[in-house]
């Protein structure tokens, strides 16, 4: 239990922080999902950016780690330019 004003105000905002943070982690999650499902290399060139940006700005938040996002970014290009490669021949 608490003793401290601060150490009970640090609780509730440690609460909400994760609880916004399990969330934001969990919709980037469900997007790359959703764009790993697809297969065509126009719809992955547009939806592509978004879901990058959304992994960048969960690294900056510190809600995972940049070596983590680096390994999802580089995996999405990797499909990505093996979609395109097939159509540009």
């Amino acid at each position: 239990m608490a003793n401290h004003i601060s150490s009970e105000k640090r609780i509730r905002s440690t609460k909400t922080k994760r609880t916004l943070n399990r969330y934001q982690g969990k919709t980037v999650r469900n997007t790359i999902k959703k764009v790993r499902e697809i297969t065509e290399p126009e719809n992955l060139a547009k939806e592509l950016p978004k879901v990058i940006s959304q992994i960048d700005k969960l690294a900056k938040k510190n809600v995972i780690h940049k070596n983590k996002a680096s390994n999802l970014k580089s995996k999405l290009m990797r499909k990505a330019n093996a979609a395109a490669a097939p159509a540009a021949q």
